[in-house]
């Protein structure tokens, strides 16, 4: 025999399980260095700043 549900799940079951499913918006803060907007935790990819720590030489030209 294959695996068959005891009872069906119901509506109100259903969407309490997918309650976290749904997709959120990207979360962003400015840089303090440049004023521009990146991802909380991560490098600023205008300056190449991390908590005030110059990490990447960025090209003002590219």
């Amino acid at each position: 025999m294959g695996a068959v549900p005891k009872s069906r799940v119901g509506p109100r079951r259903k969407r309490n399980r997918r309650g976290h499913d749904k997709i959120e918006p990207v979360k962003l803060v400015r840089c303090k260095h440049c004023d521009a907007f990146h991802q909380p935790h991560h490098m600023c990819p205008t300056c190449g700043t991390y908590r005030g720590i110059q990490i990447v030489d960025v090209d003002e030209d590219a």
